[in-house]
């Protein structure tokens, strides 16, 4: 495995496999990996003859007073687990190769980008459809692996790849979690081991949720009312959103007819976590 910092060079590369045939897969990520990201790169490598993983920290999906400066990096230890995982290139640019000074062309969404964790960080989406628009551009891969945890997120991006017409193929993978239900994330990182444990009240109360749902509650209010109570019943915990939308639109829904989406977004103490389920009737 090797690790490649500039565009031209890693385009040098793609190139050469795709002349041999080879098909590429993809995972973008921003570092710190985890069994999450791991089992992302090891479904690229049964499913392509190589596999691209970028490292890149975007800082235009940041907003102002978030933790751009303080998000966890390591790429000793991220390169470690992509060798092992079955990556055959990691891509880690600089923010200058991806960024020139003058950059000013974004790709924005209307829809989808509106609720959830648009409406708490309103430029993270626009952050999220550039950088990947850059990467598809730089990479050329016939498929890209991304996780359900960030569902709105994977919806965003497979809407981007039909309306900009990108030849690759979006795949989904499922949540990969701690024994005790919690979501890997890199983010855990940054909880105390008091903080550790009350961030499984994520899980607890989607659980709670998903039995309501499963023993015929179709009420969308009632649902989340169950969410919010659970959450507040950690002090540390704090809600930023909780909220059922249809699978497909993002849009909030009263009441539950088809696939929806529950998603939520909670604090523990300065850390901002996010989980969903999806239920399909």
């Amino acid at each position: 495995m090797v690790i490649i910092n500039r565009v031209n060079e890693i385009r040098k590369k793609v190139r050469e496999w795709k002349s041999k045939g080879l098909r590429v897969g993809f995972v973008p990520t921003m570092g710190y990996l985890h069994e999450g990201h791991e089992s992302l790169i090891k479904k690229a490598s049964e499913e392509n003859d190589k596999v691209v993983v970028s490292i890149f920290v975007n800082p235009i999906q940041f907003g102002p007073k978030e933790d751009l400066s303080a998000y966890p990096r390591d790429l000793e230890r991220d390169s470690a687990i992509c060798e092992r995982a079955g990556a055959d290139v990691i891509f880690h640019p600089k923010n200058d190769e991806m960024y020139e000074n003058d950059f000013s062309t974004f790709v924005d969404m209307t829809g989808l980008t509106k609720e959830l964790c648009g409406k708490s960080r309103p430029i993270h989406f626009r952050g999220v459809c550039t950088v990947v628009n850059k990467l598809f551009n730089i990479v050329c891969p016939d498929r890209a692996y991304f996780g359900q945890k960030d569902a709105q997120q994977l919806a965003i991006i497979k809407k981007m790849v039909r309306d900009l017409s990108f030849d690759v193929e979006i795949i989904g993978c499922p949540i990969v979690r701690e024994e005790d239900g919690l979501a890997k994330s890199s983010r855990n990182a940054y909880l105390s081991n008091e903080e550790r444990e009350v961030a499984t009240i994520l899980n607890k109360s989607l659980m709670k949720a998903r039995k309501l749902i499963e023993g015929g509650e179709r009420s969308s209010k009632l649902i989340i009312n169950s969410i919010i109570q659970t959450i507040n019943s950690e002090p540390m915990a704090r809600v930023d959103y909780v909220n059922v939308v249809d699978s497909l639109s993002i849009e909030p829904v009263e009441n539950i007819e088809s696939s929806v989406l529950i998603a939520i977004a909670v604090y523990i103490g300065k850390t901002r976590l996010i989980d969903n389920f999806t239920y399909e009737l």
